[in-house]
């Protein structure tokens, strides 16, 4: 691993253990066992830092989003692929993902990271979401605010599933996709 992602994933890690606003370039410092002109040859300022962190999430987290997924597959076989990732990137990436989710709308994060493509995930869900509602399948309401009402049912299952709230077995796996899936279903 190079000087510049032991940084990142130094960062990523105290961020999970202790929260943004408690991270401290020292800590970084000292926990991915570099020197300070190491982090500034990379990073001018802990806000540049966390947004690369943050970009860095989010692409890896769009590309497991499409990891299998086919445009050719029914709308509901597509939604399903799409969000079987999300759920599995939150089970098997659990810093990323719960970075992510907790910290897109921090005024850390610039808008243009919160509004990026994540590899071309944001779009396929966007064009299963607009294809279904012009078939009549999916509500009509504004296309992210169906992939919020999703991403918020997976978040919560995750979230619960990572504090040993409860199993999350294939059943409630699937159970948890049908769940979103009705929540923007006519």
């Amino acid at each position: 691993m190079s000087k510049r992602q032991d940084i990142m994933k130094a960062t990523l890690d105290l961020i999970d253990e202790e929260g943004l606003q408690s991270v401290t370039f020292a800590k970084i410092l000292k926990k991915a066992n570099v020197g300070s002109g190491t982090v500034f040859n990379y990073f001018g300022s802990k806000e540049e830092l966390v947004n690369e962190v943050y970009k860095e999430a989010r692409l890896h987290m769009g590309n497991c989003l499409l990891a299998g997924y086919d445009p050719g597959l029914s709308l509901y076989e597509r939604f399903k692929c799409l969000q079987l990732n999300r759920l599995r990137f939150g089970i098997d990436f659990p810093k990323e993902f719960l970075f992510i989710d907790n910290y897109s709308y921090s005024p850390y994060i610039s808008p243009d990271l919160r509004n990026m493509d994540d590899a071309g995930s944001s779009r396929a869900v966007q064009d299963v979401i607009v294809e279904g509602q012009k078939q009549g399948i999916i509500k009509e309401m504004a296309p992210h605010m169906c992939h919020q009402l999703i991403h918020g049912i997976i978040s919560a299952i995750v979230k619960g599933y990572l504090v040993e709230k409860y199993p999350l077995t294939e059943l409630e796996a699937q159970q948890t996709l049908e769940a979103s899936w009705k929540a923007i279903r006519v």
